[in-house]
């Protein structure tokens, strides 16, 4: 454990949304994988010049897994987000754009608030920027209509080009994140870490 932590970034998401690959991507470093997704708790963690860049655990179902697992995992996201509030610069929000809908869809069916909204309402709580990294765009056809979809479930008024600046379409696989790694790096130079993306 750093004591000299400044600041931190931390990303979210659901398991196998590709927040891993886009961890390494912006930063430059491989990042462990659990080899089975859903079967730990502890975050990975990167340290550079006082910053702390977080991968919290996947949230959500995860087959195979028990109820209660995905209970704890998300009982720890919140706690680790609670305690550590006043450092985070900025929360990273990965979501998968091609499974999105259908997904949000199943949830509200049950009569359930879909979890990639729970825990962007309650990132949005606190006084740190969120930035929702719509992953896996190359597998999408209609681009803006999902986009827009997406900012109208996160309480945002569409039309999604409004919310450039919360809302980074990607392919974290194919390494298109320059909108996202652009708005990390603005970000990052306010509160004093400059330079820490290339």
């Amino acid at each position: 454990m750093n004591s000299k932590i400044l600041g931190e970034v931390i990303f979210a998401g659901r398991s196998n949304v590709g927040k891993s690959t886009l961890f390494s991507d912006l930063f430059g470093v491989e990042v462990r994988k659990g080899r089975k997704p859903g079967t730990t708790i502890k975050p990975n963690t990167l340290y550079l010049r006082g910053l702390q860049i977080t991968d919290l655990p996947g949230y959500g179902f995860i087959h195979g897994m028990s109820r209660e697992f995905s209970e704890r995992v998300k009982d720890f996201i919140v706690h680790y987000v609670e305690d550590n509030c006043k450092r985070i610069i900025v929360a990273i929000q990965v979501i998968d754009g091609k499974s999105f809908i259908q997904i949000v869809e199943r949830w509200e069916e049950r009569g359930e608030i879909p979890i990639d909204i729970e825990m962007f309402e309650f990132l949005n709580d606190f006084d740190f920027p969120v930035f929702i990294a719509v992953n896996k765009m190359d597998k999408v056809e209609k681009k803006d209509y999902l986009l827009n979809v997406i900012a109208k479930k996160m309480g945002m008024i569409p039309p999604w080009t409004n919310w450039k600046h919360r809302i980074f379409p990607i392919s974290a696989k194919r390494g298109e994140t320059e909108n996202i790694k652009k708005a990390l790096k603005k970000v990052l130079s306010e509160k004093g870490f400059g330079g820490i993306l290339k």
